[in-house]
């Protein structure tokens, strides 16, 4: 797991390649050649649609000297910043607990942020600009949401605060009232199975099509299930699915205990993650009456057998109860394989049309 949070995060900082957001990228030349850039930047929209790439090439843009017909760098200062390793740039992100259970911490503590301001009060050593990427600014404790506050009232001159949101409501209002906001919006199919072609080449075009619909416009999303073998996983989740009311004994077992492994943490993150998407877009087909399209053959087939079986209010309560589950089973450390079946035992409950399960609490 920490090694995909690392990908997703800091990928963007090489990727050249922009699809979808051409009009983004021409607001932010157009107020660079203004001569009034603002300091403050809110990249806001869906997590994986392209914000952080976008953020990520205005730096390599600034870096470079700024000039130029594209939004883009070249040149040793933009690769210094594409390595990461350009002295007046500085991600901030959610940083690593060295304390058991060893993970990524679930906010941007404050610390972080306030090492930002002995960083901005030094003198850039180009002197040009310096840059600061915050990936995602959602996700700072209300400490370090402060304590950025104050970089972004009295900026130094030449500096950038870029801060990527995938929910800039959580933001403080002061926060945001401080910022340029662009919103990006989620691209189309094609688009996404285009991006997917350009990072992941070996895909081929049923693969691509199928990842770019489990996406949901969203490219970041998509690579992340390629890398993670997200496909497969998410056509063993339809067999097991399509057992219902009855459980697949064998193939549930060997699944859970493919998950407990040391190694198991990652596929079954991508596993409950896509099983929770599925369910959302169960309810969401019964409640609107209008399929969405299948990712894989028999979808349809399988929607309607199991919504036949149960009502609209039934399937919301699973759905609730599986998304509760898999939180808790997280924040306590839960045995993977125990959540893998108590997940599937809620669901043949209510592909049977028996009592629902209790709550997870």
């Amino acid at each position: 797991m920490s090694d995909e949070l690392i990908a997703a995060i800091e990928a963007p900082r090489a990727t050249r390649a922009l699809v979808g957001h051409e009009g983004a990228a021409q607001a932010l030349l157009d107020a660079w050649r203004s001569g009034r850039v603002p300091h403050g930047w809110l990249f806001a929209g869906p997590k994986g649609v392209g914000k952080a790439t976008l953020a990520w090439r205005l730096v390599r843009f600034v870096m470079a000297g700024g000039t130029g017909d594209d939004l883009d760098g070249e040149g040793a200062a933009a690769r210094r910043v594409a390595a990461g390793s350009h002295p007046d740039v500085r991600l901030v992100r959610r940083t690593y607990n060295p304390k058991p259970p060893h993970r990524f911490r679930t906010e941007v503590a404050v610390d972080d942020a306030r090492a930002l301001g002995p960083f901005l009060r030094q003198t850039a050593a180009g002197g040009g600009w310096r840059a600061v990427v915050v990936d995602a600014a959602d996700e700072m404790n209300p400490n370090a949401a402060n304590a950025l506050l104050k970089l972004l009232e009295e900026p130094p001159p030449k500096t950038l605060l870029l801060l990527v949101a995938h929910a800039p409501g959580r933001l403080l209002p002061t926060i945001r009232s401080r910022c340029r906001r662009l919103d990006l919006r989620p691209l189309a199919e094609t688009q996404v199975a285009q991006v997917l072609a350009l990072h992941r080449p070996a895909l081929d075009v049923a693969e691509a099509t199928a990842l770019a619909r489990l996406a949901e416009g969203a490219p970041g999303r998509g690579i992340s299930l390629a890398d993670a073998g997200g496909l497969a996983l998410y056509r063993e989740m339809i067999a097991l699915l399509e057992s219902l009311p009855e459980l697949d004994a064998v193939a549930l077992h060997a699944a859970g205990d493919r998950f407990a492994r040391a190694n198991g943490e990652g596929a079954f993150r991508t596993f409950t993650g896509l099983l929770g998407w599925w369910l959302e877009g169960l309810v969401r087909d019964v409640a609107a009456g209008t399929p969405t399209p299948d990712v894989v053959p028999s979808e349809a087939a399988l929607k309607a057998r199991l919504t036949a079986a149960g009502d609209l209010d039934r399937w919301l309560e699973v759905w609730d109860n599986t998304r509760r589950l898999t939180a808790r089973g997280d924040a306590v450390n839960l045995d993977r394989k125990q959540v893998l079946l108590g997940t599937f035992f809620a669901l043949a409950a209510a592909a049977s049309g028996s009592p629902s399960v209790q709550r997870a609490s």
